[in-house]
């Protein structure tokens, strides 16, 4: 029998079309659309007197000396700086009486600006040829008892390998220290870890644990005793202890309290290990002071170590440094010596 069909079915058939598919289209989302603009307005606006500025406040950390550095006017600077907040939206810098100290959204910016700034000072060098060779001197911060204990053998090793490659010493507290990292006045600097809103944009890298040792000259009279002595009788000579403000004087002071006792009237405070070394040597004075410190003096017979009990293992010491920046071959030697040297005691 033959297959037949109906004409109307046919047609249908016949006339059948495919619809092409829908073309996605994006949807439109007026808050992103219009943060777009505002970075391509800022990004338009944005010149390099304002970085440099920006970067000047935050080295200087105070209005006046980048204005003097940058060999501009106060309110030239005052001018620029209300500019860029006025674009961000945002506070970067607080202005006081102590000086300009940058914002959470300021420190966040530094890093941007820092990097562009030696982007573009790199380019400048680069196309005025100088010294294609030279390699720029490595900064090093240090605390005061690290810059005497760990530092030297580290720089005598590092210039054995590099010694065409300058090496350029900062000591001061922690907290300034930490600062010139973050303004990136400073490659490195060996110190203590701080609070976590003062480590943004900041890595440590840990060395060692710092202890305290309380020491004398050879001879002293405590150093014959055949038993240890009691820590009143050790206060009973002069006292050689770290300045206010430290972290060895707050774990001597908390030592202290916790034997129901408290730093001495007349003790000597300082923060250089000569001079505290010197007082120690020519007197019966006792130096508390971190173990690495005086560890030298230690094994030459210059100095021994009282035994009484004193603050073990109360802070760590490490590497610190921009963790958003690459180290050079000569940073990160240096890098690599200290910490061989830390491992080495």
């Amino acid at each position: 029998m033959e297959n037949s069909e109906s004409p109307s079915r046919k047609n249908s058939a016949t006339n059948a079309t495919v619809k092409p598919a829908t073309k996605l289209t994006k949807r439109a989302d007026p808050a992103r659309d219009a943060a777009d603009e505002a970075r391509r307005q800022l990004a338009s606006r944005l010149r390099l007197r304002h970085l440099n500025c920006f970067v000047a406040i935050a080295q200087e950390r105070t209005l006046a000396r980048a204005a003097a550095r940058l060999h501009l006017s106060q309110p030239a600077v005052s001018k620029t700086l209300v500019e860029l907040e006025q674009w961000a939206g945002v506070r970067l810098v607080e202005r006081g009486r102590n000086g300009a100290a940058l914002t959470v959204q300021g420190e966040h910016f530094l890093r941007y600006a820092l990097d562009a700034t030696r982007a573009v000072e790199a380019s400048a060098s680069a196309l005025a040829r100088h010294e294609a060779h030279a390699v720029p001197a490595v900064r090093l911060g240090a605390l005061p008892t690290v810059a005497t204990a760990l530092v030297p053998e580290a720089l005598l090793r590092f210039k054995a390998l590099f010694a065409h490659v300058g090496v350029k010493i900062h000591t001061d507290s922690n907290a300034e220290l930490l600062r010139a990292v973050k303004a990136g006045d400073l490659d490195l600097m060996v110190g203590r870890m701080a609070e976590p809103a003062m480590m943004q944009g900041v890595s440590f890298e840990y060395l060692y644990t710092e202890s305290l040792r309380v020491v004398a000259r050879a001879g002293h009279p405590l150093a014959g005793e055949g038993v240890a002595p009691a820590l009143d009788a050790v206060l009973g000579f002069p006292l050689v202890i770290a300045g206010e403000r430290t972290a060895p004087r707050h774990h001597t002071e908390a030592f202290f309290e916790t034997h129901g006792l408290s730093v001495p009237e007349g003790a000597i405070e300082t923060q250089s290990a000569s001079v505290a070394r010197l007082i120690v040597a020519g007197s019966d004075a006792v130096w508390i002071v971190p173990q690495r410190v005086a560890q030298s003096d230690i094994d030459a017979g210059l100095l021994v170590q009282i035994d009484v009990p004193a603050p073990q293992g109360v802070e760590p010491i490490g590497i610190l440094r921009r963790s958003t920046v690459a180290l050079n071959d000569a940073t990160a030697a240096l890098s690599h010596q200290l910490r061989a040297c830390s491992q080495a005691v």
